[in-house]
């Protein structure tokens, strides 16, 4: 399984199930991503006629391992004419795309039954479920405890600063109660 995950808001925009590992296959996934995220809107004339090395010109960062499939010449090949800067981890250091390992572990671990299903049509259907529970509904760690869908959507910030708030006034709330119950209180003594 091929699996495109915004590293930042841990959001899977999307998956790919296949028999080959190869160049095709990245280049299948990653116009699929673009044109998701409406990217594709950004790959203009302008942009594509800026020097490789500007860095105006990339419109995303594919940071991967250093499999074949995402080294081969013909990866690079697309990946520079769709204006996609490209980063590999170093060989044998999974820490360096430690949110994919996470991702994959998070997937094998939460839904065991993958592992299982020996069909590629109904894995594809099941991963597609998968993907809108693990987007919508499971809240994430490392992002404060939102979900991928808030955090890529810009929603996640406003949810933790209204749980930080809610928080607050519960803690007032709290005080203020103890205040004025508590048998220590010279004004409840009387």
């Amino acid at each position: 399984m091929f699996a495109i995950v915004d590293m930042v808001s841990r959001y899977w925009i999307t998956s790919l199930v296949s028999t080959e590992e190869t160049s095709t296959q990245v280049r299948v996934i990653f116009d699929q991503a673009l044109l998701a995220q409406d990217l594709d809107e950004l790959l203009t004339d302008d942009r594509l006629d800026l020097d490789i090395d500007d860095p105006d010109r990339p419109i995303l960062l594919a940071v991967s391992d250093n499999g074949p499939a995402m080294t081969s010449p013909h990866t690079r090949a697309y990946m520079a004419m769709m204006a996609i800067a490209q980063h590999h981890g170093r060989p044998r250091t999974p820490t360096d795309q430690a949110w994919i390992e996470s991702f994959f572990g998070h997937i094998k671990h939460e839904w065991p039954h993958l592992d299982e299903i020996t069909d590629p049509a109904l894995l594809d259907t099941e991963l597609a479920r998968i993907r809108i529970d693990y987007n919508e509904v499971r809240l994430h760690e490392a992002i404060g405890y939102v979900t991928p869908d808030d955090e890529h959507h810009q929603r996640g910030e406003p949810i933790r600063e209204a749980r930080r708030q809610g928080l607050q006034r519960a803690r007032t709330r709290r005080l203020d109660h103890n205040r004025r119950t508590t048998t220590n209180n010279p004004e409840n003594t009387a």
